[in-house]
């Protein structure tokens, strides 16, 4: 009869642990969901990813402008958004699949991508093809003057980058047509220790991290410039995991600033597996009416 009581014991001593791990659990659900919605929400919060353009500096200097982008492995959906945005607002959309280099990952092909066109434009806007356009009233002179903090196209600097938890991000950026442009291009392309093949990453990140930490500090300042806001035009969606937890405790000023949010210009699909599934998910949110109160 003692033998037969025992395992009731056990279970009776059990139900606090049950209740511990059921009250965690749930616990763990509810700051999930609400990190998430904070963060999908921090332009409604305060949060602004602008940065004011002079006066004179905006709508009477018009730049011209191409995004440039290789082929498309997301799906079509993304091709059409970054044309309808391109036709939208007067810049040329130019698809480089035709100049992939097959010694070297695709994604190297930027460098070449961009010398390319370049003397043909004022400014090249390079987008990795998992980058949708989220705010169509978004214009890229507002960013590049705002950056740029003059409205002499002529004149420095030459690259706008932005930069998230790893440095610079080689996945999006502005180059100016210049001579020290294409010289820091070819530099770029040279640096062949940074090729990697059969890994997520390709090297060309790598690269242009060096390269820009290798700058001088007067040639940094003259020709490169970095917005405070990652979100200006580079936002990424804030999906719950290790990692991103890891970073939103350590480095939640960064979260904070590189989060998507509604109303956000551009959202980059950057380490993100199943890119159809947020295709789908993010297209219809797309901004196509006034100016986002935001901006």
């Amino acid at each position: 009869m003692s033998s037969k009581s025992k395992p009731s014991k056990l279970k009776i001593n059990q139900r606090p642990w049950l209740l511990f791990a059921s009250v965690t659990f749930f616990l763990i659900i509810l700051t999930v969901n609400s990190v998430s919605l904070l963060l999908r929400h921090a332009n409604y919060l305060g949060r602004n990813c602008s940065i004011p353009v002079k006066t004179g500096t905006n709508g009477t200097n018009h730049l011209k402008i191409a995004i440039v982008s290789l082929s498309n492995r997301v799906e079509e959906q993304v091709w059409k958004n970054k044309k309808a945005y391109a036709k939208k607002n007067g810049y040329d959309f130019i698809d480089v699949s035709w100049i992939v280099d097959p010694t070297r990952p695709p994604s190297w092909s930027k460098i070449l991508a961009i010398k390319t066109n370049l003397q043909n434009y004022d400014w090249i806007f390079w987008n990795d093809d998992d980058i949708l356009v989220m705010n169509q009233e978004i214009l890229l002179e507002d960013i590049i003057f705002g950056l740029i903090g003059h409205g002499d196209s002529n004149s420095t600097p030459d690259l706008i980058l932005t930069e998230d938890f790893n440095g610079v991000n080689a996945g999006v950026f502005f180059v100016r047509k210049s001579e020290w442009s294409v010289k820091f291009l070819n530099t770029w392309w040279n640096q062949t220790s940074f090729i990697q093949f059969g890994s997520t990453k390709s090297g060309d990140n790598a690269a242009l991290k060096y390269l820009t930490d290798s700058l001088p500090d007067e040639e940094s300042r003259a020709h490169i410039r970095i917005p405070p806001m990652q979100c200006r035009f580079n936002s990424y969606p804030w999906i719950p995991s290790g990692k991103s937890f890891y970073r939103l405790i350590f480095s939640p000023w960064t979260t904070w600033q590189g989060a998507y949010s509604e109303g956000d210009f551009m959202v980059h699909l950057a380490g993100i597996h199943n890119k159809q599934r947020w295709v789908s998910k993010l297209l219809p949110e797309m901004k196509t009416s006034r100016r986002n109160k935001f901006f």
